[in-house]
C-alpha cells in the first residue's frame, strides 16, 4: 500500500474524530471534551506517522500506541455515559466503531510481525 488514504482503518478513524467532535460540540467540560478529542485524534495520528515511519518495526509500535489511544476513548465514552453527556445510541455506536478500529489496528500489529 502506497497512500495513507487507502488505509481503512486510518480512514475510519478519521471519521470517528469527526463523530468525536460533533458529539462533544455542547458539552461545557472543556477539559473532559478536549481529552477525548485529543485521544481520538491521536488513533489517527499514530497509524499516519507509523504509516510513514518507514519501517514495519515502527509502524508497529506507532499502531501499539494508536491501540492504547482506543481504550481512552472507549473508556472517556463509558464517562459520557456516567455523566449523561451522550444519548445511549449515539455512545454505543462510537463504543462500537472504536472497538472496531482496534480490533483492526490489532490484526495488522499481527501481520506485520509475522511478515518479519
Amino acid at each position: 500500500m502506497k497512500r495513507l488514504e487507502n488505509l481503512d482503518v486510518w480512514s475510519d478513524s478519521r471519521v470517528l474524530v469527526g463523530d468525536i467532535y460533533r458529539l462533544m460540540e455542547p458539552i461545557r467540560d472543556f477539559g473532559f471534551r478536549d481529552q477525548i478529542q485529543r485521544a481520538s485524534v491521536s488513533i489517527m495520528n499514530n497509524i499516519a506517522e507509523g504509516f510513514e515511519s518507514g519501517s514495519d518495526t515502527m509502524f508497529v509500535r506507532y499502531l501499539k500506541i494508536a491501540k492504547g489511544c482506543c481504550s481512552e476513548v472507549n473508556s472517556m465514552l463509558y464517562l459520557c455515559k456516567d455523566l449523561k453527556c451522550a444519548v445511549i445510541e449515539q455512545r454505543i455506536d462510537l463504543q462500537s466503531k472504536v472497538i472496531s478500529i482496534a480490533n483492526r489496528i490489532s490484526k495488522l500489529i499481527e501481520y506485520l510481525e509475522n511478515k518479519q
